[in-house]
């Protein structure tokens, strides 16, 4: 269910497609519920975010009528092609693969009707109580507001995570109706109307309730993310990468770390980057859709923006940035410059204040800068695209370079130094 607005986000982006780590947080649910095999997989959206789910099966949710009714919309996707229907929120980012196992596998083992899967958090907040019969069923989910003293008391709350039988599922929504102040239809009510039947309905209490708290706020957006994170890390770790501090680097989903490579703190990696073994990144680095090879260097205060890809033993040192650019194996940009849309062969050395001048700011038109392997560059060079540095070339410091430099040639395009004596200090006419 991804149809609600989230309202107490105060944002214009619907709650389901806020970010955390590179995905939206409903992509977190819809990998938990690809992760167990579900098919078919189909998100309840509401008319304005159907579109975000393109290649997915969408049932759109024309009112926002409450839960029964976000579920009753999927049923012609659904009706005839499946035997158990799972039902989840598209606000837990936290839930995973096993806990769903786990509860699919109570409710058939039990031949229940439906199963709830609840859980104990330290704080029970103002969530529905799940209170039990004798047998360890469940006798009622009640609401806080409708709650008594003692049943506020209980601990075990409901997630608004459940397992239908199909067959009984779409009938009891058929009765559902609203008697409420916001004239909604609540899939619980749905519960509650089996259990009057006298069918059996199944608890099953997930072991760490962090993984089925929902995300309603930007500070719970905040704290979702951060557990998220310290998953990731934890599962890179695991797998042979080294994490210098685990609380400062934030590395996101999608993103491949191979073992051996070391992650130093305060470093952001992004998007669809990769970082091969022995390459170091940081501190204080943020790469987004790149590639760094192996054993290459990035950082400290170093900006890889996408499209770069530093090849073996490279190094993209103190205060650079590059933007969609290849950097040659072994070639060093070690600080201070800006390198964006060029190609730089291998076992090159740009110094520092290097900047290719990639834009023709008349029109707008972006331009690449070619510099071959084995060059050496001065300090404060500026290379204006199109232009071409070949193999072996030096570029003396502080020049100006608009036109290609031929390989093994020393290029310098800077005026001529004229030094006036007795001028010191003096104001120039």
């Amino acid at each position: 269910m991804a149809a609600g607005l989230g309202t107490r986000m105060l944002s214009d982006v619907p709650k389901h497609l806020h970010s955390i780590l590179g995905r939206r947080m409903v992509d977190w649910v819809l990998a938990s519920a690809r992760g167990l095999g579900v098919e078919p997989l189909v998100v309840v959206a509401a008319p304005s975010s159907a579109a975000a789910f393109d290649g997915l099966p969408v049932a759109v949710q024309a009112e926002p009528r409450g839960t029964g009714d976000a579920v009753r919309s999927a049923r012609d996707a659904l009706a005839g092609v499946a035997d158990d229907v799972l039902v989840l929120s598209g606000d837990t980012p936290l839930l995973t693969s096993t806990v769903l196992r786990e509860l699919v596998e109570t409710h058939r083992r039990e031949g229940a009707a439906a199963t709830v899967l609840s859980f104990e958090p330290d704080d029970p907040k103002h969530y529905g109580r799940v209170l039990r019969d004798p047998g360890g069923g469940l006798r009622a989910i009640v609401e806080y507001r409708d709650a008594t003293e003692d049943e506020r008391a209980v601990c075990e709350v409901n997630s608004s995570i459940y397992v239908f039988r199909a067959e009984t599922l779409w009938p009891v929504l058929d009765r559902l109706t609203p008697h409420n102040a916001q004239g909604e239809l609540y899939l619980t009510d749905s519960v509650a109307l089996l259990v009057e039947d006298g069918r059996r309905v199944a608890v099953y209490k997930g072991g760490d309730p962090v993984e089925t708290e929902g995300v309603n706020t930007r500070a719970e957006l905040a704290a979702a993310a951060a557990a998220l994170r310290d998953r990731v890390n934890e599962a890179h770790m695991l797998a042979g990468v080294t994490i210098v501090d685990p609380a400062t680097a934030w590395i996101d989903a999608d993103v491949v770390v191979e073992p051996d490579a070391v992650i130093h703190p305060f470093t952001v990696i992004r998007g669809a980057s990769r970082v091969a073994a022995r390459a170091e990144v940081g501190p204080h680095a943020v790469v987004v859709d790149s590639t760094v090879g192996e054993g290459a260097l990035v950082g400290p205060f170093c900006y890889l923006r996408p499209g770069t890809v530093l090849e073996a033993g490279a190094k993209a040192g103190t205060f650079v940035e590059i933007k969609n650019s290849r950097v040659g194996e072994r070639t060093k940009v070690p600080h201070l410059s800006y390198i964006g849309d060029a190609d730089i062969g291998e076992d090159t050395n740009i110094g520092a204040g290097g900047i290719t001048v990639n834009q023709d700011h008349a029109t707008g038109e972006k331009f690449r800068t070619v510099i071959g392997s084995n060059v050496r560059t001065g300090v404060d060079n500026a290379f204006v695209a199109p232009v071409s540095i070949g193999d072996d070339a030096w570029i003396a410091a502080g020049s100006v370079i608009t036109e290609d430099v031929p390989p093994g040639a020393l290029a310098i395009a800077r005026a001529k130094q004229v030094n006036k004596e007795g001028r010191g200090g003096k104001r120039n006419d």
